[in-house]
């Protein structure tokens, strides 16, 4: 019976560890679960813009030069939209080492160091293409 006991204390000893755990989570560890989402949504913008898919790949595929003459008929994106989806995932790449950095930092527990790296990440999100 006393191994029950305190088989349930020990129990509930940790239950109560476990459940405040999130109350120990540091003010910079939400700003970085806050902006792990928009850097995610950020580098797949990037790709997408950067890729056209299997759809277009495979429509592409059939088009070609026809003939000793002809033109090729695939589309092609314009420098601009290029170069644009190239900065979009520059920033998505910094973003991102940004927030590991932040997390590094935040796991030392120096938040000054978390804090920039946030910052950090938060300006290469909003200033995405």
């Amino acid at each position: 019976m006393t191994r029950f006991v305190w088989l349930a204390a020990g129990f509930i000893a940790a239950g109560s560890v476990v459940g405040a755990a999130p109350v120990l989570a540091s003010p910079c560890g939400d700003r970085i679960a806050k902006l792990d989402g928009p850097v995610k949504d950020l580098a797949k913008e990037a790709i997408s813009a950067n890729t056209s898919g299997k759809a277009t790949a495979s429509a592409r595929s059939g088009q070609g030069v026809t003939g000793s003459g002809g033109s090729a008929a695939a589309e092609a994106a314009s420098p601009e939209k290029s170069a644009e989806a190239g900065q979009g995932g520059d920033k998505a790449m910094q973003a991102k080492v940004a927030l590991d950095e932040a997390r590094t930092a935040d796991k030392k527990g120096d938040a000054k160091a978390c804090g920039e790296a946030v910052d950090r990440a938060q300006a290469q999100v909003d200033g995405a293409p």
